[in-house]
């Protein structure tokens, strides 16, 4: 959790300065009450001095009020520096995940990172919060108060030798075996969010195929894993209670029990006696604080190993120190085999092809022979497992990355839609957009139309994920974002799949007039996307079967061949 601190900056520093010095005025303040009171019994009763009675009481109303505005400093002040350093982890963690390439995105998982996003860091406030407060009140009260219970009475106080080691034994055992079980409980809520996630996302197909039942019982053992996880973790903390309690109350018989002894044989006075069990009281109060804190810190330390895993976690993909930039737009594959970690299977296998800037490359094959993670590897969403990838004839490794990403426009094979209003989606493709650039891209992407007709333009509402969009307008959004880019790479991963044929031919047509100077990427499943490009890819199982144009893979490619005869029909063999 140190390591955490660096995220408290600025203002949130001075609070956590601040604050502890507040508690210690509180605990000061706590401390003298016994005191006091013990002076008014002792002088003031006993002597019958009324006017001794009504000055201490006023000091001790004084002391109170100046302990009650301390402890609301303090509180104040911890819950601003607790904020300040959730607000800090958080934006921290976020910018570190942008980072991360897909490959450790996929290791550490989407549901995972929610969590720790969310959950964790309110374990780490809610410690943070707790060590400002509790942390400084419960040893000075402690201390203090058994520093003054010694001045009182040195036989009374060694009631506490026996005491306090008990505790602290049992709370150190107890910190010893809560902590794995906490970090279970955070990795049961990972699981939870899991199904959570895919339940929600998926819902329409849940609904489709009516296994809302199969859901429920998947969701209902992922609940239940949770809830015993918790208990279990729960229940071994609060044994620490009833001991706690246990030696509490023995350790106020003791003292009452000795304390009368003194009192009849006249080696202590009654209000000492009253004294000394506020001060126990306080020293058992702070080591419930102390419990409380054990409690909160045992799960706040399995939350913060999962946050600094994250942190620690370096992504595979990051610029060389001699990285260059590139004017030339050629790509070149050069033996590039690729799988998706160590453990799985090969997913591309020996891909070779060159393609010159201005050339527009099509790429085909039955679904999951590797087409998406192919184009992947160009923006370097993923590195390839072996071989090089060209650009402008210089390895994309040692082209900055900033300087690749800024040249390559990739519509996904998913059409991902933030919320917000058709103009905020589309400047995502470029910040400082004007009307025009988002005009003609909307043309090109033949997304106009459909803009226009809308009442608010571009200005109209985009809900999460474009719910409120059919597949073809998402498809078409997604195409306008980039091509507003105007690329010098322009990648179609599928991105074509929801339009019918008359509106795909349109946008091939505005693609290749507005791409012309662009080397152009498209993968389809459909023939007519790949039919007019300048070469085609057949993959077929994470290799590259053949490469050439519409009429030399009729002629020569098999693959090629039946695909364009079950969509085309055997009349496109005669064109041949």
């Amino acid at each position: 959790m140190i390591k955490l601190l660096k995220y408290l900056k600025g203002s949130a520093v001075v609070c956590a300065i601040l604050a502890p010095l507040a508690m210690c005025l509180e605990v000061a303040m706590d401390l003298l009450q016994p005191t006091l009171l013990s002076n008014i019994i002792d002088i003031g009763v006993a002597n019958g001095d009324l006017n001794y009675v009504l000055v201490v009481g006023i000091k001790m109303v004084i002391v109170a009020v100046i302990g009650l505005f301390a402890g609301a400093a303090c509180s104040y002040l911890a819950a601003v520096a607790s904020m300040k350093l959730g607000e800090g982890v958080r934006e921290g963690l976020f910018n570190k995940i942008q980072t991360l390439s897909f490959l450790e995105l996929d290791k550490l998982k989407t549901s995972s990172l929610i969590t720790r996003l969310t959950n964790d860091v309110t374990q780490l406030q809610m410690m943070m919060n707790m060590s400002l407060r509790m942390m400084v009140r419960a040893p000075l009260t402690a201390i203090g108060g058994l520093v003054m219970a010694i001045i009182l009475s040195k036989q009374l106080a060694s009631i506490f030798i026996v005491a306090l080691p008990i505790i602290l034994v049992s709370i150190l055992f107890i910190i010893k075996k809560s902590l794995p079980l906490f970090t279970s409980v955070q990795q049961r809520i990972d699981n939870i969010n899991t199904v959570m996630r895919e339940s929600i996302l998926g819902v329409k197909v849940i609904k489709a195929f009516a296994i809302e039942k199969t859901q429920g019982e998947r969701f209902n053992e992922a609940n239940d894993n949770l809830t015993n996880e918790s208990i279990a973790s729960q229940n071994m903390n609060l044994i620490l209670w009833p001991i706690a309690t246990l030696i509490m109350n023995l350790t106020v018989v003791a003292v009452l029990w000795f304390g009368g002894n003194m009192v009849n044989n006249g080696d202590l006075e009654i209000g000492k006696i009253m004294a000394f069990i506020n001060y126990l009281l306080q020293i058992m109060g702070s080591v419930v604080m102390v419990i409380n804190i054990m409690l909160t810190f045992s799960r706040a330390s399995a939350s913060a190993t999962r946050i600094n895993e994250v942190f620690e976690t370096e992504s595979s993909i990051k610029d060389k120190e001699d990285n260059v930039d590139v004017e030339n737009f050629d790509i070149e594959f050069k033996n590039v085999y690729f799988r998706y970690n160590e453990h799985s299977e090969n997913v591309l296998e020996d891909i070779s092809f060159k393609a010159k800037q201005g050339e527009t490359i099509g790429i085909i094959g039955s679904t999951g022979c590797g087409k998406s993670s192919f184009v992947n590897l160009i923006p370097r969403l993923y590195d390839a497992t072996e071989g090089e990838i060209l650009i402008g004839g210089t390895n994309i490794k040692n082209i900055k990355l900033n300087h690749l990403r800024d040249n390559i426009g990739i519509v996904l094979q998913e059409s991902i839609l933030f919320g917000g209003t058709i103009e905020s989606n589309l400047r995502f493709g470029k910040n400082d957009a004007n009307n025009l650039d988002m005009e003609s891209s909307a043309k090109d992407a033949q997304a106009y139309e459909f803009i226009m007709n809308k009442e608010n333009t571009y200005k109209s509402e985009v809900e999460q994920r474009g719910k409120n969009l059919s597949g073809g307008q998402k498809q078409r959004l997604s195409i306008a974002r980039t091509l507003i880019r105007d690329p010098k790479i322009f990648i179609m991963d599928d991105s074509s799949s929801a339009l019918d044929m008359a509106t795909e031919a349109k946008l091939q047509n505005s693609i290749k007039n507005r791409m012309k100077d662009s080397t152009v990427l498209v993968i389809a499943q459909r023939i007519s996307g790949v039919m007019d490009a300048d070469k085609i890819i057949v993959m077929d199982d994470g290799r590259i079967s053949d490469i050439g144009t519409h009429d030399e893979l009729l002629r020569r490619n098999d693959i090629y061949r039946s695909i364009a005869v079950s969509q085309l029909g055997e009349e496109v063999l005669k064109v041949v």
